[in-house]
């Protein structure tokens, strides 16, 4: 028999456009001669679908239109996830369910057995585990249906959490024969590995043919890589679906399959990648077609229109330029340069009179006090008005390019450079900014040079670089991997041979500026631990040095 992974990317709630994407992949399975379509976790409906699911209309649509491919399937049958409600009335009133479906009708259903409540995850707020997972027969071959976490429960593995009950090995002592795991399991790097090794070691455990189908794309802050897998009996990986892209496997089950290689991109690749189809996904999905980004002449907002670029095409992209008189030819040059390397339109629109103007605006307010961040800030949110109004004007969503270093210490202004409708880079530590900025210009030059050499700066006064105010870089982002994605406390943060005063202050940095981050709009997450919904700590707390 064939059978066919279809790693599809779904809109969230979108039932008409995620049931086009089911039956266009069908429809080609169906061609390829295929018996089984296997599509991933909750693909009617998309993942993670949050509080949608507390809507009694919105899960009823779910389920009519469940019915509905149902009805229209005819030689082929197809694995579709959706939600389903539970029939017991204690517990959380759904499940996160998968259903067979063929012949014009559901032929059976399961449901995932464990829920994760880690990182980005909250099932549980929703879902109540099943009891019984979807067992079936097909052209005399006993498939094991599991959703996601089900098979994640290899506990000697760092990072893997163990559950107490194993729907894998619970399937191995029923004798089946090919083990499916439908998935939504969101991208972090190094994330395609750990599903390899997972894979691998179910297989080679117990013996089992595992088919692994993924679902791909972005969803607001979550990036899926796809990069669907078929194992071996013996655990040797047999076929890959494409990373970061829509694609379908076909498997045929009596065919000899060789080893396939696994090749692992770099981490600048992979990332890349992840950002540029996060990028285009969440300005296309929330409905626009061009996007807007502040070139200031340095890394970031380089970065930024870069992605940007390759995401929505040159002729969407629009970078606006705001010097004042702090900034220097140098920027404005690399800026111009830069638009030039991409083929954007860019828009320059000085600064210097509309300061001028707020100055002696406030001059009678301000009398008698010195100047600091205050004048500082005023530069930043007169270039944040400006864009939100060229954003509304152009109906062009506004990418905002602050980086995590700024964004965990707080170095950055709200209603200023915090503006827009997605933070590309709040994700990415300023060092590795400088390694992408750095494999773009592996070949040739698309970033100006000087952005990535000459000290990063925010320029908003005289000779001002960002050392002034933070640690170097390379210390910083050492310093904030310990204490965000390690949790490691401050004693142990200066174990590791870090000046107390610098640990000292990075760390109540990261505290105050908790308020700052929950305005900030959703970012692009890529490590294990980035700010946002996978990270909620209280704005007003103790100084925390624990």
């Amino acid at each position: 028999m064939k059978v066919a992974l279809c790693q599809i990317n779904p809109i969230i709630g979108d039932f008409e456009h995620n049931t086009a994407l089911i039956r266009e992949a069908s429809s080609r399975a169906k061609a390829e001669g295929c018996t089984l379509a296997v599509f991933p976790e909750l693909s009617l409906i998309g993942y993670p679908p949050k509080d949608l699911l507390e809507k009694p209309s919105f899960i009823e649509e779910n389920l009519r239109r469940l019915e509905k491919l149902a009805e229209e399937t005819s030689g082929l049958h197809i694995l579709c996830g959706y939600v389903d409600r539970n029939p017991k009335r204690t517990g959380k009133p759904l499940l996160n369910s998968v259903a067979l479906l063929g012949n014009g009708r559901i032929l059976a259903n399961g449901a995932k057995r464990r829920l994760p409540t880690y990182d980005v995850f909250d099932e549980t707020r929703y879902f109540e585990p099943s009891e019984r997972s979807l067992l079936f027969e097909l052209d005399g071959k006993r498939f094991g249906v599991t959703v996601c976490e089900d098979i994640w429960n290899m506990g000697d593995m760092e990072g893997v959490p163990r559950y107490e009950a194993d729907p894998v090995s619970e399937f191995a002592a029923l004798k089946i024969d090919i083990l499916v795991n439908m998935s939504a399991s969101p991208y972090t790097v190094n994330k395609k590995a750990v599903r390899h090794k997972i894979l691998e070691k179910v297989c080679r455990k117990h013996g089992l043919v595992t088919l692994h189908c993924n679902q791909v794309g972005g969803n607001d802050e979550l990036l899926f890589d796809g990069a669907s897998m078929v194992f071996a009996r013996d655990g040797n990986l047999t076929l890959m679906g494409k990373e970061f892209e829509p694609d379908l496997l076909v498997w045929e089950s009596e065919k000899s399959y060789p080893e396939a290689a696994c090749p692992l991109p770099s981490e600048e690749e992979s990332i890349l990648k992840g950002l540029v189809m996060g990028t285009r996904d969440y300005v296309t999905k929330c409905g626009f077609s061009k996007a807007l980004v502040g070139l200031s002449g340095g890394i970031d907002s380089s970065l930024v229109a870069v992605i940007a670029q390759r995401a929505l095409g040159p002729e969407n992209v629009i970078g606006v330029s705001m010097p004042s008189s702090f900034t220097s030819a140098m920027s404005r040059e690399d800026a111009k340069r830069l638009a030039g390397n991409l083929n954007i339109k860019l828009i320059e629109i000085p600064i210097s009179g509309l300061y001028d103007g707020y100055v002696q605006s406030l001059a009678d307010a301000f009398r008698g006090l010195r100047q600091d961040e205050t004048e500082e800030n005023i530069q930043a949110r007169i270039r944040g008005t400006l864009l939100m109004a060229l954003s509304n004007k152009y109906r062009a969503l506004l990418l905002s390019t602050g980086n995590k270093s700024e964004i965990a210490t707080g170095y950055c202004t709200l209603y200023g450079d915090m503006n827009g409708g997605l933070a590309v880079l709040s994700d990415i530590p300023k060092t590795l900014c400088y390694r992408l900025a750095s494999y773009i210009n592996r070949n040739d030059e698309i970033i100006p040079p000087r952005v990535i050499t000459r000290p990063p700066s925010a320029e908003l006064r005289p000779d001002q670089t960002d050392q002034d105010t933070l640690p170097p870089y390379d210390i910083l982002d050492q310093i904030l991997d310990a204490a965000v994605v390690k949790n490691l406390s401050y004693d142990e943060i200066v174990a590791r041979g870090y000046d107390p005063g610098t640990v000292k202050d990075v760390l109540r940095r990261i505290a105050r500026n908790e308020y700052k981050r929950r305005q900030s709009p959703p970012g692009l997450k890529v490590t294990s631990k980035a700010f946002g919904y996978g990270r909620r700590y209280p704005i007003a707390r103790g100084k925390e040095l624990y």
